[in-house]
């Protein structure tokens, strides 16, 4: 079982695994949100001390702008705020926001939405995926399973494919909803029924493995990662039906490991600390994962299980301990050393998207609130919670420096953290 206890080895695997993906821990990580959770794509922010509370003296708004209804997460440049949206249910956008007063940039548009069915129809079907940028071009990709390429300083279209016309694949039912993640040259996303890899620069596909993964309702919903498993540079994958360590170099598949799933509803994004990998599913468990390669071949066995039911929240990891928001919507902690559950909380909003700092958790609720928690494997502590919109919020927060970016559905808000000597 993996021994979580030894945490200096695990946060130099950590610093080995940011490093082998392009990241660099520094005031320009601090500064900006590159990707879906973040620079380090772990939900864990640098930078300034967050405050000791949410009051509107410690976190002021500096400004709101009302825009097209969207789910997916704020892209945040050293001048800029990148966000998307679904516009009169017929055309996906993207606007370019100046970061320091909110005035538009640019604006694009495409014809691209869908109606998406079942239960997530309630929640409306508006645009889902987080955009990537990587200093010089914004990834973005549309519900109707098309990625395109825009430079970012002038939203000027680079490149486009569309993967249902290239692959011949089905249309997926609810729409483009994993993020793209950048290395490099190479762009990887889960699209197509497929993993894909493809050259950043012109949008040619590299290579394409794990075909029809998706299952019959189209691709998968998590988002995929870099990781150093059993000493070996890999790209990990949760298809909604398994997860799967992917050659990055070839698309060569190293090992799979089937996670137990309702309708394929697999979507948080797995996490990685040393060799052992934590996920959990829509009504289903949770587990720990380990990644061996005893005789020139991985191997994968399960670590423990429990029965916490996540759903579309990935968590947060602080000192080997999991903070996870579930499907009955309550928080819970997890030893990932026993996989104890150490406490529950009681319920909040339906969804709630989560980074940390230090001892602390920022979590922005689906009802538009925002909660600091402390990090207190022994209990659950609600430091503050504040109301700081009206709309839902399912997009996920970023945090830049002192600044706190909030999508609402539709609208975006920016916050300065102004108490900066929290201990």
């Amino acid at each position: 079982m993996l021994k979580l206890n030894r945490l200096g080895k695990l946060l130099l695997v950590a610093t080995v695994t940011a490093t082998a993906s392009g990241v660099v821990c520094g005031q320009e990580e601090a500064s900006t949100w590159n990707q879906w959770r973040g620079p380090s794509r772990d939900g864990l922010v640098r930078g300034s001390n967050w405050p000791s509370s949410l009051s509107e003296t410690n976190l002021v708004r500096l400004w709101r702008v009302e825009l097209a209804p969207s789910y997916s997460g704020p892209i945040v440049s050293d001048s800029a705020v990148f966000v998307t949206g679904t516009a009169e249910k017929k055309s996906e956008v993207v606007y370019a926001l100046d970061r320091k007063s909110g005035k538009e940039l640019w604006r694009v548009q495409w014809p691209g939405a869908i109606t998406v069915p079942f239960f997530a129809a309630s929640n409306g079907s508006w645009i889902r995926s987080t955009p990537a940028y990587d200093g010089d071009s914004l990834y973005v990709a549309g519900m109707q399973d098309v990625l395109v390429s825009l430079n970012a300083k002038t939203g000027k279209e680079q490149w486009r494919v569309d993967f249902v016309k290239e692959f011949k694949a089905p249309s997926p039912a609810f729409g483009f909803v994993s993020s793209p993640f950048v290395d490099g040259d190479s762009l990887y996303v889960q699209t197509g029924a497929s993993l894909v890899n493809l050259d950043k620069n012109t949008g040619k596909i590299i290579w394409r493995v794990l075909k029809d993964a998706g299952g019959m309702m189209g691709s998968a919903f998590s988002s995929p990662v870099l990781a150093m498993l059993a000493g070996q540079r890999q790209l990990l994958v949760q298809t909604r039906e398994k997860l799967v360590g992917v050659d990055p170099k070839t698309g060569e598949v190293f090992w799979e490991q089937k996670v137990p799933n309702f309708r394929g509803m697999n979507i948080l994004t797995p996490v990685v600390l040393g060799d052992g990998i934590f996920t959990s599913s829509y009504q289903n468990k949770s587990w720990l994962f380990n990644v061996s390669k005893p005789e020139k071949k991985f191997q994968i066995k399960e670590g423990w299980s429990n029965n916490a039911q996540g759903y579309m929240s990935t968590p947060v990891v602080i000192d080997g301990y999991a903070y996870l928001h579930l499907q009955n919507q309550r928080f819970t902690c997890i030893n990932l050393t026993t996989g104890e559950r150490t406490w529950t909380s009681q319920a909040f909003g339906k969804y709630c998207s989560l980074v940390a700092q230090k001892d602390r958790i920022l979590a922005l609720d689906q009802r538009g609130k925002l909660l600091l928690i402390k990090t207190n494997p022994k209990e659950f502590e609600l430091i503050d919670e504040r109301k700081v919109s009206d709309q839902d919020t399912w997009a996920h927060v970023a945090v830049c420096g002192d600044e706190v970016f909030v999508r609402e559905l539709n609208a975006i808000s920016v916050f300065r953290w102004k108490d900066s000597k929290a201990k």
